[in-house]
């Protein structure tokens, strides 16, 4: 979506759901980081680490470069959440919706 604000300025701002989908993410982070007592910004830290997706394996073809992708930093958050005396349920909540996010991911990397 593009805006036009005279002068040559323009304001250039992603697709509409796109923007929905990321002012409703925000919203549920801070709802649940309300539940935390102390440290509530370590909610956006587990969203963001959980959202992170790397190449396993990367192998070259005729056809060109076939990667194999994995939401490694879901992982990552499920094993310290699971060996962690510090678990809480909005935290459980912001690492799925953070796999969520991982996977729509994975999606577009795979069919772009």
């Amino acid at each position: 979506m593009e805006f036009n604000l005279g002068n040559g300025v323009s304001l250039h701002l992603p697709a509409f759901p796109i923007t929905i989908s990321a002012i409703i993410i925000i919203g549920l982070l801070i709802r649940w980081s309300k539940q935390l007592e102390t440290r509530r910004f370590t909610i956006f830290f587990y969203f963001l680490i959980s959202a992170l997706i790397t190449p396993l394996y990367s192998q070259s073809t005729e056809n060109g470069v076939f990667e194999l992708w994995f939401p490694i930093g879901f992982l990552f958050i499920a094993a310290y959440l699971y060996s962690s005396k510090r678990y809480h349920p909005a935290k459980i909540k912001a690492s799925a919706l953070g796999l969520c996010v991982a996977l729509y991911q994975l999606v577009f990397q795979y069919l772009g």
